[in-house]
């Protein structure tokens, strides 16, 4: 609801002076300054400000030393037209034109003390659905606890706010201060649950405290609380910052999108508001013009619940840092994007930025093969390999077996760093950035999404570490999912996850989002602590895009890759994976990085089985031992 000043009446207004005379005596102009007066608001309640407005001035008709003239209002009321004529009539003084007894010149028919109050009443806000239709966020009971202040007396309410505290779990100095500060009949708000949280977390003699109470009510909410909630987002009551950028479309206690799916398509999921302008005076109020509104449509996403489900049962019992994100390579549908509860990063699935490590191997075989490669060529795999004076290394547990001189197959299936490396002088830096598009990375991306990063290198020893992943090289686990549907599709990828969405919006450069403490140093990656904060990225909407100008990837390209992931579990380090029909092609990948001074890892593993394409990561731990346990257990349910 707006409220605005009084419009000009017919008892406040002195004289309008307009135009002085010219040679046709001045009419012309005083009806032109008039229009223009008219079309800049400047007779209309400061309500409807917001508001285009076009004003046309009529013919004006004069007689003797009175004119008469029809100004034509036509109103955008957020896509509504009102339109409306107003016979004015302007007095000729010795100081030219003017309306002596000015009457309502915004045609409002106001009468004194009366303002124009706008009032939008928006309809049920729709649903979000998944793949196959199947809803995904709909109106969900919930139960709000809280203290009922009315209920008991003031030298109570300290004592009781601290036992509801501890009974439900939360910070209780907080509450108890808020308790103290609200009004003697307010309902103190403590925690909203589901019925299933609440059958866990709220004790059986809750209702015992005090003044304890519950409130039931309902919220657009997914199944479950970590249901791809970071990327679904969130509803919530306007803030002061939302309905100030509204120009007036959304007011106090309003319910909007507060992040994710919900913020970028807030509009859609609300629907087009009845729109009733009227006059009021005190408590009474007289509707002048009202416009229905429209109902909106549910939001379709690709979004599949069993294995967005699967991947956050999965996650479940992770302790940290996590993500499972899923793509469908022949659609590149976005499947699943689950993170862990105790996650240090807002939606690290999509925004995370970390060193993918030899899960980028996958990028370097492309560089290579497309250099005249084959999986059968001879390379050395060896203990350490030296460059400009850095010292490369192998994982701790490599198998001895798989050293000496070996195919660039077994390189790539026992992840041979040293091997890899021996390879630098045969693709430059153009060389990797090139494959690394062609497999969908450093693309733009319209769901918020860190695509990834591969900078130019600034030395030898730093791209021989970007071959095996490392050095300055970033990636998000949707990033590598998109490399792995890539290779499963036969062609670049570019992942979406709101159906028949075309928008052309983009997110910023991949390189504008990396993180700026990434440094030269082989094993120097973001922290992992470093992520596109919720605010810095674009808001999610449907598509994302290969960088431009990437060369195609060839089916025949990507059939040896997708051979070079297979032999990764059938000969290497993935062979966890071995038993799980349909079979699955896989790459592991252990990331250095530095944590305060220690050198630590991060566990990546990437995986293609049938039309079904995955990333894991795991923030601590290794990418055979850590991250392929929890990939097998998501593909074999």
């Amino acid at each position: 609801m707006i409220r605005g000043a009084a419009v000009l009446s017919l008892a406040g207004l002195s004289a309008l002076g307009l135009a002085s005379c010219t040679a046709d005596d001045g009419l012309a102009d005083a009806v032109a300054d008039l229009q223009k007066s008219a079309e800049n608001h400047d007779y209309a309640d400061d309500a409807l400000a917001a508001f285009p407005l076009t004003v046309t001035a009529g013919e004006p008709v004069k007689d003797g030393e009175t004119a008469t003239v029809d100004l034509a209002f036509d109103w955008d009321i957020e896509g509504n037209e009102w339109a409306y004529t107003v016979p004015v009539t302007l007095d000729q003084t010795d100081d030219g034109w003017s309306v002596e007894k000015t009457p309502d010149l915004a045609g409002l028919g106001l009468k004194d003390g009366e303002t124009i109050e706008v009032l939008r009443a928006y309809p049920d806000r729709a649903d979000i659905l998944g793949a196959g239709g199947e809803t995904i966020v709909t109106d969900r009971e919930v139960s709000v606890y809280g203290l009922d202040k009315s209920w008991v007396e003031a030298d109570q309410v300290a004592g009781s706010a601290k036992k509801i505290a501890d009974a439900l779990g939360i910070d209780a100095d907080e509450f108890v201060a808020r308790a103290e500060q609200m009004g003697d009949q307010a309902f103190v708000e403590a925690i909203t649950l589901r019925p299933a949280d609440a059958a866990d977390r709220v004790p059986d003699d809750f209702s015992e405290i005090p003044g304890a109470n519950s409130v039931e009510k309902t919220m657009m909410l997914a199944p479950t609380r970590m249901f791809a909630r970071d990327l679904l987002g969130s509803v919530g009551e306007a803030t002061a910052e939302i309905i100030d950028a509204s120009d007036g479309a959304i007011s106090a206690g309003d319910q909007v999108g507060l992040s994710g799916l919900q913020k970028a398509y807030d509009a859609e999921l609300r629907g087009a508001p009845t729109i009733t302008l009227s006059a009021v005076s005190g408590d009474e109020s007289r509707e002048l013009i009202s416009f229905d509104g429209a109902e909106a449509d549910p939001l379709a996403t690709t979004l599949d619940v069993d294995l967005q489900n699967r991947a956050d049962q999965v996650l479940a019992g992770v302790d940290g840092t996590a993500s499972i994100v899923a793509i469908r390579p022949s659609t590149g549908g976005i499947l699943a994007v689950a993170n862990t509860e105790s996650s240090s990063i807002y939606a690290n699935a999509t925004d995370g930025q970390y060193a993918p490590g030899s899960t980028f191997k996958v990028v370097t075989a492309l560089a290579l093969l497309r250099a005249g490669a084959t999986p059968d060529d001879v390379v050395t795999c060896s203990d350490t390999l030296t460059v400009d004076g850095y010292e490369f290394h192998n994982f701790p547990d490599y198998p001895e077996s798989k050293t000496g001189d070996i195919s660039l197959r077994d390189a790539i299936a026992n992840s041979c760093n040293t091997a890899m490396v021996s390879q630098a002088e045969k693709i430059d830096d153009a060389a990797l950035q090139d494959a690394a598009a062609s497999l969908g990375l450093g693309g733009t991306s319209q769901i918020g999404a860190f695509t990834g990063s591969v900078p130019d290198s600034t030395s030898k020893t730093e791209h021989a570490a970007d071959l095996i992943g490392q050095g300055r090289i970033l990636a998000s686990p949707l990033a590598m999912a998109t490399v792995a549907a890539s290779v499963a599709a036969g062609e670049t990828v570019a992942p979406h996850v709101v159906e028949g969405d075309d928008s052309s919006a983009s997110s910023a450069s991949p390189d504008a989002t990396a993180s700026p403490d990434a440094t030269v140093s082989p094993e120097a990656t973001a922290s992992p602590e470093a992520s596109v904060s919720p605010e810095a990225t674009a808001d999610p909407a449907a598509v994302s895009a290969p960088a431009e100008g990437a060369a195609p990837l060839t089916a025949e390209e990507a059939a040896t890759l997708a051979e070079l992931m297979r032999a990764v579990v059938t000969d290497g380090s993935g062979s966890d994976l071995a038993g799980l029909d349909p079979a699955v092609g896989a790459k592991t990948g252990t990331a250095e990085y530095d944590r305060d001074g220690e050198t630590e890892t991060h566990a990546w593993m990437i995986a293609t089985q049938g039309d079904l394409a995955v990333a894991v990561f795991v923030d601590d731990g290794t990418g055979s031992g850590t991250a392929a346990p929890l990939m097998k257990e998501f593909l074999q349910k």
